[in-house]
């Protein structure tokens, strides 16, 4: 009888996201244990505990999955369960703290499609904007969109010091060149909205970024991308299932479209999905990342 297929989810917070417990039970996985309030001095043990006791065959069955809201941690979580792996025995590792990676993979695949598709341009060299950009999606985007070529600025309602020190911070960590900034008013998203040529909104839920009359001051905008399904949306005059509609409000770039939430919502979901399996089906150890995301979201797109 063939070893049972285990996905421990590891979780520096309080309570392990039932969304992802039900993508990992869902996908296949036998048996799937969450761990809450894990610590990072804690993870060596639990890595270990978890590769040796299970044997050649059981161990290509075994996987870890890292969660949580914070970027960086997620990221000091997956270096330090690298660090506890002895070949032999090694297990994939999928890192999604807040299904940030996937969210953003899937809503920066959109916004090139459509940009491909409808405007003939490629992400490299395009300007693009994040609203919301200090939260876990929207440095997950931008850190995305920079790598990708794009000049990419990151936007607080914060305060500018705290765009900066986020952009600083992921650059040095994902080897990206994002810039922070600040926008709280409309004419601070009107300025920062003139020149751009893809927009992301990735701000809390419930929360209308861009009005009309903001988006009525964009000059040479693309494509718009909204991940919140929450109304207000985002983006004034968007639909949540939207894929590629005209921006009837951006009326100084009459080619301008629009991503809603849902229509990104499916690519993540399926995005997730297909991770999960390729940790069922490989022989071979794997590591899925942001970077790894995106690759497989423009296969979705």
């Amino acid at each position: 009888m063939d070893e049972r297929t285990i996905m421990h989810m590891l979780d520096p917070m309080e309570h392990t996201s039932p969304f992802d417990i039900n993508m990992a039970v869902d996908a296949g996985f036998d048996i799937v244990i969450p761990y809450s309030n894990v610590k990072l001095e804690q993870i060596n043990g639990i890595i270990q505990d978890a590769i040796f006791s299970r044997g050649p065959k059981g161990v290509k069955r075994t996987n870890i999955f890292i969660g949580g809201r914070d970027i960086n941690l997620a990221m000091d979580m997956l270096k330090l369960t690298r660090n506890a792996m002895v070949s032999p025995f090694e297990v994939s590792v999928f890192v999604d703290p807040s299904g940030a990676f996937t969210t953003a993979a899937a809503l920066v695949a959109c916004v090139e499609k459509e940009l491909k598709d409808k405007h003939g341009k490629e992400l490299k060299n395009s300007r693009a904007v994040v609203f919301g950009g200090t939260g876990p999606v929207g440095i997950a985007t931008g850190v995305i969109v920079s790598l990708a070529g794009a000049h990419t600025t990151i936007v607080s309602h914060m305060s500018i010091e705290n765009a900066q020190s986020i952009a600083y911070q992921y650059n040095n960590l994902c080897k990206s060149s994002m810039h922070g900034t600040f926008g709280c008013s409309d004419a601070d998203k009107a300025y920062l909205l003139a020149n751009a040529d893809i927009v992301f909104c990735t701000a809390k839920a419930g929360v209308e970024v861009l009005n009309d009359r903001v988006l009525g001051d964009a000059k040479v905008l693309k494509v718009a991308g909204d991940v919140n399904a929450v109304p207000p949306l985002g983006i004034s005059g968007m639909k949540v299932n939207d894929f590629g509609v005209p921006l009837k409000h951006a009326t100084g770039s009459p080619g301008a479209v629009g991503i809603g939430a849902l229509a990104i919502g499916d690519i993540k979901y399926q995005l997730q999905r297909n991770l999960l399996h390729m940790m069922l089906e490989t022989d071979k150890p794997i590591y899925l990342d942001f970077i790894t995301a995106f690759e497989k979201a423009r296969g979705l797109v």
